[in-house]
């Protein structure tokens, strides 16, 4: 068996994911903000009601991620051979069950208000002692929650890729549907104004769906990840090449007549085993150290390997 000495990343990710756990920190401080202000003009608008759930429910991600990130550099032990990298995946599930949560709770109170016709009532309000339009000023805070969102999620999308980190992946998905939220809320507040009263539970009912889709494909990845599905790419269905390259670069070694290659993932890292059947046993094990480190060398991921000969492949996945 081999294990990767030194940090759980390479150095270069090792910078991506501070830059990350930054991110987080100033999403935490920008929700925080906006959940205030959203409160503060929430009137009875149901689509801004819907924005101001998903924005409470938007500190699920950031956290799960953070708590991961301290969690998963614990040394392996007694209880823990493996370690805690898997902390991640679990803080992937419970990022992908917020967002999913959050779909449902948005689409049922969306839907229902449409049913039972109700109207949103949105007042005046004296802030500076002139009557002002409350829409007005949820419109403003609404505004105020778009841009940041889109930001954060691009930049989060992007570290994600190179992390090859699901859980941030998801909080980036969380804040693209925060923004898409808002901007339906937007619509749906102008709707009111304009005598549409139905406008603004049809907005926050699409933008619920898109929502709920996410979670679920989300949860999907995040289930597959625990159960130990072989590898997948983070932001697509697609099989990760990562083990039939593995199982390429082997069989070009002269020694190895054949190979079999299983991965699973850990977090951000993979661990696994290589079962091969050597043509010619003499040196083998010096055969194997070497091929081991050849390896290892081909992907920072590669954290936890086994290399072992048998005298057959067997069918047995």
């Amino acid at each position: 068996m081999s294990q990767r000495q030194g940090g759980e990343l390479p150095p270069d990710r090792a910078r991506l994911n501070d830059k990350a756990i930054r991110l987080e920190w100033i999403t935490i401080g920008f929700f925080l903000s906006a959940v205030i202000l959203m409160y503060l003009t929430l009137g009875s608008s149901q689509a801004m009601k819907a924005a101001w759930v998903e924005d409470l429910l938007s500190f699920v991600p950031p956290i799960a991620f953070l708590v991961a990130a301290r969690v998963r550099y614990q040394k392996p032990n007694e209880e823990y051979p493996y370690g805690h990298h898997r902390v991640v995946s679990i803080a992937y599930m419970v990022a992908s069950m917020a967002l999913l949560f959050l779909g449902i709770v948005i689409l049922y109170d969306s839907v229902s208000k449409m049913i039972s016709f109700e109207h949103p009532p949105i007042g005046l309000v004296q802030p500076f002692g002139r009557p002002i339009w409350l829409g007005w000023l949820m419109i403003i805070v609404l505004t105020y929650t778009i841009i940041p969102a889109v930001i954060l999620g691009r930049m989060k999308i992007r570290l994600a890729r190179e992390l090859q980190d699901k859980t941030l992946l998801a909080d980036a998905e969380m804040n693209k549907a925060d923004w898409m939220t808002a901007g339906a809320a937007i619509l749906g507040v102008l709707g009111i104004r304009f005598g549409l009263w139905w406008a603004d539970a049809v907005a926050a009912t699409f933008i619920s769906l898109s929502i709920v889709n996410d979670g679920v494909k989300n949860i999907r990845a995040a289930t597959g990840s625990l159960m130990d599905r072989r590898p997948h790419l983070v932001e697509a269905s697609a099989v990760d090449p990562l083990p039939a390259r593995v199982a390429t670069e082997m069989r070009k070694l002269d020694w190895v007549e054949d190979v079999k290659v299983r991965l699973r993932e850990e977090g951000h890292v993979f661990f696994g085993d290589i079962t091969v059947v050597p043509s010619d046993e003499r040196g083998l094990i010096a055969m194997i150290q070497a091929a081991r480190e050849q390896m290892m060398a081909l992907d920072w991921r590669l954290y936890d390997v086994t290399i072992f000969p048998v005298a057959e492949l067997t069918d047995n996945r």
